[in-house]
């Protein structure tokens, strides 16, 4: 949910590399920790490392996983769908190549997000960020207009909006 309320503006989707299917271990899923590393240097109040290891400080995907794991969102777009999916007759379903184990959430649901496409072998997945029910706009009515700022005449001293407009090459005096 905060993903969500955090995102700014994804127009196109979102793309994920995911190596589970065919065992490329540099997927996103395996540099996930860096990008938790560099949200906790924005968002630390929000996002703490710590928070994705197993207490015995293990970074995992399968049933021994954080729940802040099992929860994200890098988890949920790369393990959709999966815990569905044999990769091979000797493995159950879910079984992850790369991290050579069974996923720990079998049954990911998605709520802000819906699958786009995903290539044949899995390697990338791209998702669409659903609209908000709330920013559905009603037939018949019109957006509405923003106020424009009131501009000062041309060639007169003062402001635009709240901007202060500086007249260049004059030398203010501060001496009393």
């Amino acid at each position: 949910k905060q993903w969500y309320q955090r995102r700014v503006a994804i127009t196109a989707g979102i793309l994920v590399i995911f190596g589970g299917m065919i065992g490329y271990s540099g997927d996103d899923i395996n540099k996930f920790l860096w990008m938790v590393r560099i949200a906790e240097g924005e968002h630390p109040q929000d996002i703490q490392e710590g928070r994705y290891f197993t207490p015995e400080g293990e970074y995992r995907v399968d049933g021994r996983a954080s729940q802040t794991m099992l929860d994200s969102m890098m988890y949920k777009m790369c393990y959709y769908r999966f815990g569905e999916v044999t990769v091979d007759h000797r493995q159950p379903p879910g079984f992850d190549r790369t991290r050579e184990s069974v996923i720990g959430d079998r049954d990911v649901k998605l709520e802000y997000i819906e699958e786009a496409f995903t290539t044949t072998n899995w390697l990338v997945r791209i998702y669409k960020v659903k609209k908000l029910d709330n920013r559905m706009i009603k037939k018949g009515s019109r957006p509405l207009k923003a106020k424009r700022p009131r501009k000062t005449r041309k060639g007169e001293k003062g402001s635009v909006g709240k901007t202060v407009i500086v007249n260049r090459g004059k030398k203010v005096s501060t001496r009393k």
